[in-house]
């Protein structure tokens, strides 16, 4: 059975092991979500359930009357893949899945840059600053050849950064505070503070 929810990222710390060496982790606000769809294979295609998360915030009609059924107050509407396994609309998933120790996939946001550079943006080390480089310091250089004459698809340049969905595998959960419904993972994963993620493991 597969194990998944909807969580908030709350920030970054750190924990000490038993054998003093410290653990770098991401506190997560996950859960508890209600299930407001299930879909099925000979109905949809596919396998999934919709889970709902956070407060009711300016509900429109439409999505108050997907969300009767399920009793769920939310506009926060993720669906994950399933394999197998019971589910109800309406029925309750929280943290009390996850144990210290799995490993978990974690989907995010990852934040906005704005519009940057190609030293920054794709890791371009420059041109050196003397020698007849007066103000070329952080430029591009040449973009393509001359016979050409277009830029070809592709071609790393300048442009906005961040705002990409960010898959993070294999991340390992550190500890569960099931009265919380705080998860500890360890390392980082995508997005500022508050931003929804979806962890999923199987």
């Amino acid at each position: 059975m597969s194990k998944f929810l909807i969580a908030n990222k709350i920030g970054m710390s750190r924990i000490f092991r038993e054998d003093g060496v410290v653990v770098s982790v991401t506190k997560l606000k996950a859960g508890p979500c209600v299930v407001t769809q299930v879909k099925t294979k000979d109905k949809d295609g596919y396998e999934a359930v919709q889970l709902s998360s956070g407060k009711k915030r300016n509900l429109k009609k439409p999505l108050l009357g997907h969300l009767k059924t399920s009793g769920a107050e939310s506009r926060f509407l993720r669906e994950f893949y399933i394999n197998g396994g019971e589910y109800k609309i309406g029925q309750t998933i929280d943290i009390s899945q996850f144990t210290p120790g799995d490993l978990v996939k974690v989907i995010g946001i990852s934040k906005g840059k704005g519009f940057q550079g190609v030293v920054r943006r794709h890791g371009f080390h420059g041109h050196p600053s003397t020698h007849g480089h007066k103000d070329q310091e952080r430029m591009p250089g040449s973009i393509g050849a001359g016979g050409v004459q277009h830029v070809r698809k592709g071609m790393r340049m300048a442009g906005r950064m961040g705002g990409d969905r960010i898959t993070v595998p294999n991340l390992k959960v550190v500890a569960v505070d099931i009265e919380k419904n705080e998860l500890l993972v360890k390392g980082a994963v995508p997005g500022g503070r508050n931003s929804l993620l979806l962890i999923s493991a199987n």
